[in-house]
């Protein structure tokens, strides 16, 4: 663990800087999306289908335009002048339903009225015929020879932001297919001493965020402008998307995002911004749209997945190889569902050294809600059934369950996978202070487990971000990036590196959120690439404007830059100093004026696609401890720990957090959490917070351990790397070794007590 001072001469990174949010949540002055009162606005409601397939005969709108207070119903066949597809991946989302329905819960038509109770009576106004078609809810359904093809797949076109390579849709209900493979797999499986096999399922998931998706649009038909208020994560995909769907210069699409209530990932890309243009457009007043908790459930979620493993060793414990087949459920339509594929594909293998790896996954259409982004898609996927086959494997050879991954792990500069960036962490050194942290080979009673996971997650996204400051005549600095804080804390870090570069306290520096009318492009927020990414890209911004100060300095000293030195918000020469606000003043000859500094991060080679990097590989580590109940299945949490290796910890109990939300959320999807779809209807059984079991602080384990490994291998600011996705997955998979620690082998999750219980039946039989 290090502990540096960074020059340039700040002494900001490092320390626990507190959250520049921070009063104002507590005392409730920040404003989200749904607390803005736009002049003139209006309020939507969705009419949803209640069918997951079916023809749309007719609908009649009549009753609902009649009714006092409505401005404007839209349909279909509304939006018939415009190319109304979307999709990052795939072009395969209509903004509202035009012909069919593919899900129960889709939008087929939308109410703008002067109040949102007017506009609830309007829905229910609205007479809507249908013809069902067959369903197919599962995975197994959606691949069988006779399923109904919700697609046509050949009219599909490629998404804006596809970026994964080819684009071939065969016939049928694949949305993508990804591959890898070395080494002669069949061959090494048939000379193995020890081969273990499962099939594994994973469910839907909903990323729950306390501020559901709310999206005000406003369209100004004179000029075919469209401005927005929306909690999305990725603000310039979103104008890129929305000029694209209604055929707009992308300048002519404004989006401003106010502070999040919480993300992970559901409202990444584009969801209910489409469909609240639309209506904008038709009412010709702005709209606003807010869904409601089980609204947010259908518009999206988690993928769930199936998948078959093998793993093959010697029976001294060495790994020789991996084989996977995992079909992923990308719901009615693909959204990020490509990209969890390749991902959950890069996952599969885990960071291990192995002769030979074959791995295929497939993204699938079904007739349910759209599948998405959530925080460590992929690793979250497999991560855990690939550490239960290491287990086992490690039973059968005599080693426990830090031995075997000790024997195995890849080390630093050695690669992943063919092409990709080779590890850029020192998992051995991870994965024992993990296991130090759970108390490892000390005396445990009966019935209680220990579980170690070790996983990578390509993350960063498309290393593209830039960042601008502006220092006034008075010496403070305004930050300008585009990503968004969604609770993440990424403000106060960007705070921290300005004041860090500048040699300002944190107080003579402000950073406002993201709008694509002001503040300048980055790619997204997600993947870990914030602080990484676009942190970098406000440090040399920092850097170029600190540059500026010392070449002032260097006139006014008569000397040249190098000799001269940037502290305590001034340029000092020994003994001699000007202050900030006196170098504007001298530059300009008079009290006013302004210095920018611009900052860019962008591929330094290649094109920056998913195959030729990632940014980082995130490490995914966990550790458990857990008791079981014998008689009933129940699992009681005695210990987590949880190892965050940043590189660099710019704001230590940020990162802390991170990390024990993060393990907060892997908990609910290893014991908890999942979407029930009905098997004939296709109808969401549990679409409420009373039905579906999110955890609590009451859920959380006894104890916590948390170490922070600060290596400075990253390629962020200071050497950092991203932080919080890595302990989810490594949580669920750490539930998993554990639970077979305590002798229960789980091949379904969540594991439910009474899925623990059938478990501890079947092994007790056998």
């Amino acid at each position: 663990m290090t502990n540096h001072t960074y020059t340039p001469g700040g002494e900001s990174i490092g320390r626990n800087v507190p959250r520049i949010d921070a009063r104002a949540k507590a005392t409730g002055e920040t404003v989200y999306a749904g607390d803005l009162q736009i002049p003139g606005m209006t309020y939507g409601k969705l009419l949803r289908s209640p069918y997951a397939h079916a023809r749309i005969r007719s609908i009649d709108t009549s009753a609902a335009k009649a009714l006092p207070g409505v401005v404007a119903v839209l349909i279909g066949e509304d939006v018939l002048d415009i190319n109304p597809y979307y999709g990052h991946a795939i072009k395969d989302r209509p903004l509202i339903a035009i012909d069919r329905v593919r899900f129960a819960g889709e939008p087929v038509a939308a109410v703008a009225a002067e109040s949102l109770a007017i506009a609830a009576d309007a829905v229910e106004l609205i007479e809507v015929e249908y013809d069902p078609l067959q369903t197919v809810i599962s995975i197994d359904e959606a691949l069988a020879a006779d399923a109904p093809h919700l697609h046509v797949t050949q009219l599909l076109k490629k998404g804006l932001f596809h970026g994964l390579g080819d684009f071939n849709l065969d016939p049928g209900n694949v949305c993508y297919h990804h591959s890898f493979a070395r080494g002669d797999a069949d061959a090494v499986f048939a000379g193995a001493d020890i081969v273990v096999e499962g099939e594994y399922t994973f469910p839907g998931i909903y990323q729950y965020a306390m501020e559901t998706h709310t999206t005000i649009a406003s369209w100004n038909p004179l000029q075919d402008e469209v401005q927005l208020w929306s909690n999305c994560q990725h603000p310039f995909l979103v104008r890129a998307e929305i000029a694209d769907l209604f055929g707009l210069p992308q300048n002519n699409v404004r989006i401003t995002v106010p502070w999040l209530g919480g993300g992970f990932g559901s409202k990444s890309y584009t969801k209910m911004e489409p469909i609240t243009v639309a209506l904008a457009r038709k009412a010709r007043r702005p709209v606003r749209i807010a869904n409601m908790v089980d609204e947010s459930m259908v518009t999206t979620r988690r993928h769930g997945m199936n998948a078959w493993m093998r793993t093959a060793a010697r029976s001294d414990g060495t790994l020789l190889a991996r084989e996977v087949r995992a079909w992923f459920d990308t719901g009615a339509y693909a959204d990020n569902g490509p990209r969890v594929v390749a991902t959950g594909a890069d996952a599969a293998p885990g960071p291990y050294r192995w002769e030979a790896v074959k791995v295929d996954s497939w993204g699938v259409y079904t007739n349910t809600s759209s599948a998405g982004s959530y925080r460590a898609f992929g690793a979250s996927h497999l991560q855990w059934a690939g550490e239960l086959q290491i287990d086992q494997i490690g039973r059968q050879c005599g080693l426990d369950g830090l031995q075997i991954r000790e024997r195995n792990l890849l080390t630093p500069g050695e690669y992943v996978r063919p092409g990709g960036k080779p590890l850029d962490a020192d998992l051995i050194g991870d994965i024992r202070q993990a296991a130090a942290n759970l108390g490892w080979g000390t005396p445990k009673p009966d019935n209680v487990g220990r579980g170690l996971s070790v996983g990578l997650l390509a993350a960063g996204a498309h290393p593209v971000s830039t960042a601008f400051c502006r220092m006034e005549a008075d010496g403070t600095v305004t930050v300008y990036g585009s990503s968004t804080d969604m609770g993440q804390g990424v403000r106060t870090v960007y705070t921290q590196i300005m004041a860090q570069e500048l040699a300002l306290p944190v107080s003579r520096i402000r950073v406002i959120g993201g709008d694509t009318q002001i503040t300048p492009y980055d790619r997204s927020t997600g993947a870990s690439r914030s602080t990484t990414l676009a942190g970098m890209a406000v440090k040399r911004a920092g850097g170029e404007l600190r540059q500026q100060l010392l070449d002032i300095a260097s006139r006014e000293f008569g000397l040249p830059p190098d000799a001269l030195e940037i502290r305590d918000a001034a340029v000092w020469h020994e003994d001699e100093s000007r202050s900030f606000p006196d170098l504007i003043k001298a530059h300009f000859g008079m009290v006013g004026g302004e210095l920018i500094g611009r900052g860019e991060v962008r591929p330094e080679q290649g094109s920056g696609s998913y195959a030729e990097g990632p940014v980082f590989w995130e490490v995914c580590i966990g550790g458990i401890e857990l008791e079981v109940d014998q008689d009933t299945g129940k699992v009681r949490l005695l210990k987590t720990a949880s190892v965050a290796d940043v590189g660099k910890a710019i704001n230590p109990d940020q990162v802390e957090i991170q990390e024990m939300g993060g393990i907060m959320q892997g908990l609910g999807n290893a014991l908890w959490e999942e979407m029930l779809f009905d098997p004939q209807t296709g109808q969401l059984l549990n679409s409420t917070l009373f039905d579906y079991h999110i955890p609590t602080f009451g859920d959380l384990a006894v104890e916590h351990a948390s170490s922070i490994v600060e290596n400075e291998d990253g390629p962020g600011p200071y050497g950092s790397k991203g932080v919080g996705e890595g302990s989810l997955a490594g949580a669920i998979a750490a539930v998993a070794t554990a639970l077979y620690d305590a002798g229960v082998t789980i091949d379904q999750l969540p594991a439910t007590p009474e899925r623990i219980w059938r478990a501890m039946q079947k092994e007790r039989m056998e």
